[in-house]
């Protein structure tokens, strides 16, 4: 056997350490720094009650949210949304912060599959003050949350505020506060839309007061509560549902011209809603008043009355009308109204309640869909419906109900995908649920959440797609949901009927892009960089060597690291095994050693956790040295592989060796497009003089500390390197007191995809696909046998370990560490794309009789996706095949 010697290495310190582990580790350092995950985008800011930090009160990261909204409301800014998660929110928040006309400031309750948002009194929770308190503020909205009071005060108020939109609230008061909801203070500009105003005294459920200007209420769901207008010209109110038992409906008082009431639904009678009665005292239970001084330009027109209280439908100008014809004759107004029972029944769900229409109700395909304030989606964020069996009677498309609540059927999933974005990032994928309904619509239904497998919440919206970009690469999924009620809690009666559909998990694949950086040294045990000692890596034990984050970039996102990886110093033979952190050591090895040698191979590793591990396999010690080459992750260049291409030979005629110490560039720019940014060379280094080692690094940078090949005097020896580029040159220096001969073969380069360079990379936990000592992982044959001279055989790598739920993407390339073991004679082995054409001169893996040697290489792949590998020697040898990961060609 022909040992290598030991190369002298360069050393560089490094601030942050390493730790070893297992048995017998020795004098580990303290606990490695903590990796922070990437801050949250600025445009969002999320609170969870039920994920937070109680005792710092969170940053708002979708890490570390905060406990309370009021903390998140003290630090908002324009454009932001504040995601607040389910929960209860024992708290009143005074809304401080504005937005802008163009960025308003968002608060957004993401009520969904895991629950709804509560704020305020609930349960065992009693809040006397108001809850909501908006006050000289502007460009506010807030949706979704369900909001309630105790006390004598209304529960939300927005005193001098202006353009504040309050949608899909749930707003309730327990006591006899004067109201639920107030607008106060010469506030303009407010929208009250899609909520559920509860009362248990028959109060206001949204008042407007004097002064208050460009209101509009619609497609809100009153309970036993009231619509008011005092003294507040131009307010819209429309397609409200308003059951107020044996009160009044709608209010308009004082001098309050130009109103206008068009597609509400009111019912005013005694009892529930779906069997009204007639009321004690009628008089009380009238369902739509406009005072005298408010008649003036004021419009009644497309609403649906239920005369079953036995009060008068209307009272203009403080004459009681008990029929619409009467009405029509005094007012002019109500051309499109109907008296007559509503068809409503419930309300159902609990806290966010809702009105549902019956079938055979006079509100169906009657509205006025050109009315000031309609809505493109009901109270429960579902569309216009057009059932065929009922005539359309109302305007424009004719087929707009009035109400709260649009009538569409039972809602079923249309169908599902998940798929890579074409022309996004590779890291981006597409989650796409198509709700079905039974009916002709004027657009989506249902609200449709996902939640994203590195996420940890739900993403709750009323658009079918959403567009994701995944932290790192690999098999990535969504689970998904449809909901056609607006995930309001309702009995498995309701829920069924009216369509609650949990998709499931869907899964793709997703890949990363390559950043070449500068090589670093991040570990060299022999003189304590990376680790507290200069002790040598006893047997059975591993080194943990952090990475937390790589220039501006945190761990979190780094989806694999490219390392260079030299065992040094062995007492006996074995190898190494790079793997991520937080996972079982895999059966496969990285570098190969015998003792006293000096063995360097690149490794291309994941990151879990922000660390990786190098094992020590052998039963004796050796030292271990990492240098840093680059990192796969989000917007770098990507892969266009080559058919292995001879680019440097300093044998061939009117060529000259290495001198000692001495650096050459070579010129790769006939081969590349010019924005190429790194390159995938198989350098070779044969017939040195002396011990030594080669450096890559960019053609006119200053010879790195890093190496990437150790050699000994008369050793053939070759190691994968990848290798920034300038001007499609890089340099290669020769550190050695001897000379040596370079062979260098081009299989790839790095770049953009309008270049070629399309692939990305997706990494995988080391995996054995071959071991010709086991007969595994061969196509061509089973038994325990090594290659045969000249003998050329296929096997086949791990490209799909996920269900595809449209399917996985198509492999281009196989990262795989090929291992020569037991050869017989000196000889190489190579891998090839299985094409049916001839091995090529290129040479992977150079072996000596009765060595074990290996080298990573990227192999493009070929017919069925399927590789070759070639002996190409006068003897047998064993080979071993150990993948780590793949490249996947662009979305289309």
């Amino acid at each position: 056997m022909k040992r290598r010697e030991r190369s002298l290495l360069a050393l560089i310190p490094l601030a942050a350490g390493a730790v070893l582990s297992g048995p017998a580790a020795s004098a580990a350092a303290g606990p490695a720094p903590v990796v922070a995950q990437a801050a949250t985008p600025a445009n969002e800011v999320y609170v969870s009650e039920k994920h937070c930090d109680w005792l710092t009160g969170g940053d708002g990261s979708m890490a570390n949210p905060y406990c309370m909204i009021s903390s998140a409301a003290e630090v908002a800014q324009p454009g932001q949304t504040v995601l607040v998660q389910p929960g209860n929110y024992e708290e009143g928040v005074f809304f401080t912060h504005s937005g802008t006309e163009g960025a308003p400031i968002t608060y957004r309750a993401v009520n969904g599959p895991d629950g709804e948002v509560h704020v305020g009194a609930y349960e065992n929770t009693y809040i006397r003050d108001t809850v909501f308190h908006l006050y000289k503020v502007h460009d506010i909205v807030l949706e979704g949350f369900s909001v309630h009071a105790w006390g004598s005060e209304e529960t939300i108020v927005v005193n001098g505020s202006s353009r504040i939109t309050l949608d899909g609230l749930a707003v309730r008061n327990y006591e006899d506060a004067p109201g639920l909801i107030r607008l106060t203070g010469g506030s303009s500009d407010v929208t009250v839309s899609r909520n559920f105003l509860a009362s248990y005294t028959r109060v206001a459920g949204v008042a407007v007061d004097a002064g208050v200007s460009g209101t509009v209420v619609s497609g809100n769901a009153f309970r036993d509560s009231r619509m008011v207008v005092a003294d507040a010209p131009g307010t819209v109110v429309t397609g409200n549902t308003i059951v107020n038992r044996c009160d009044a409906g709608i209010l308009v008082t004082g001098a309050a011209p130009g109103v206008s009431l068009r597609n509400n639904i009111i019912q005013t009678a005694d009892g529930v809603a779906s069997s009204p009665g007639r009321c004690a005292t009628p008089s009380r239970a009238t369902a739509i008043s406009v005072s005298a001084d408010s008649t003036q330009g004021t419009t009644v027109d497309h609403n649906l009355i239920d005369p079953t209280s036995g009060g008068a439908p209307y009272d203009w100008a403080g004459t009681a009308h008990p029929t619409l014809a009467s009405f029509q004759a005094a007012s002019g107004q109500g051309g499109h109204d109907l008296v007559a029972p509503a068809g409503i029944t419930g309300p159902q769900g609990s806290v966010f309640g809702w009105y549902p229409l019956t079938p055979g109700s006079p509100a169906i395909d009657s509205a006025d869909a050109t009315a000031p304030g309609a809505l493109p989606t009901d109270l429960l964020g579902n569309p216009h419906a057009d059932p065929p069996d009922v005539s359309n009677t109302g305007t424009g498309p004719g087929y707009h109900d009035r109400g709260a609540t649009e009538y569409v059927g039972t809602g079923a999933l249309g169908g599902k995908s998940f798929r890579r974005s074409a022309g996004g990032d590779p890291l981006d994928a597409v989650a796409t649920l198509t709700p079905k309904l039974p009916y002709p619509t004027d657009g989506p239904g249902g609200t449709v959440a996902f939640k994203f497998g590195d996420e940890r919440f739900w993403r709750v919206g009323h658009s079918p797609s959403m567009t994701y970009t995944f932290r790192r690469a690999g098999h990535v999924s969504v689970t998904g949901w449809i909901n056609y009620l607006g995930f309001r809690k309702a009995d498995r009666a309701v829920v069924t009927a009216a369509g609650d559909i949990n998709v499931g998990q869907m899964g793709t694949i997703v890949g990363a892009t390559y950043h070449p950086v500068a090589p670093a040294r991040l570990l060299d045990t022999r003189s304590a960089v990376g680790v507290p000692t200069r002790t040598a890596v006893p047997a059975g034990t591993e080194v943990v060597l952090p990475i937390a984050g790589i220039g501006v970039t945190p761990a979190a996102d780094i989806t694999a690291v490219v390392l260079n990886v030299t065992a040094t110093q062995p007492s006996m033979a074995g190898f190494l095994t790079v793997y991520p952190d937080g996972t079982a050591p895999p059966s496969a090895s990285s570098v190969n050693f015998v003792a006293g040698e000096t063995v360097p191979n690149l490794v291309t590793v994941p990151m879990s956790n922000g660390k990786v591990r190098i094992r020590n396999g052998s039963g004796g010690t050796v030292h271990v040295i990492a240098d840093l080459q680059g990192w796969y992750g989000a917007a770098g260049s990507g892969l266009k592989t080559l058919a292995p291409t001879r680019v440097l030979d300093t044998r061939g005629a009117g060529a000259t060796a290495f001198p000692a110490n001495t650096t050459r560039q070579v010129d790769l720019s006939a081969a590349l497009p010019s924005d190429a940014t790194a390159v995938i060379l198989n350098v070779t280094a044969t017939g040195a003089t002396a011990h030594g080692v080669l450096k890559l690094f960019p053609a006119g940078a200053a010879v790195p500390v890093a190496s990437n090949l150790n050699f000994v005097a008369g050793q053939t020896i070759p190691n994968l390197v990848i290798v920034p580029v300038t001007g499609g040159r890089v340099s290669i220096h020769n550190e050695s007191s001897g000379s040596t001969h370079v062979v260098a073969d081009l299989a790839g380069y790095f770049g953009s995809a309008s270049s070629g360079a399309a692939d990305s990379y997706v990494p995988m936990s080391p995996a054995r696909i071959v071991d010709t000592r086991q007969g595994s992982g061969l196509l061509d044959r089973w038994e325990r046998a090594p290659l045969q001279p000249r003998e050329d055989v296929r096997f086949l790598p791990w490209f799909r370990d996920a269900d595809c739920v449209d399917g996985c993407p198509a492999a281009t390339a196989a990262v795989v560490n090929l291992t020569a073991t037991e050869p017989t004679t000196p000889g190489v082995l190579t891998a090839y794309p299985a094409t049916g054409t001839a091995p090529p001169t290129a040479s992977n893996v150079n072996f000596v009789a009765g060595e074990t040697a290996s080298n990573l290489a990227v192999v493009r792949t070929g017919t069925a996706g399927q590789v070759r590998l070639f002996n190409n020697s006068g003897g047998t040898t064993h080979a071993v095949v150990d993948q780590s990961g793949y490249f996947i060609a662009p979305a289309v």
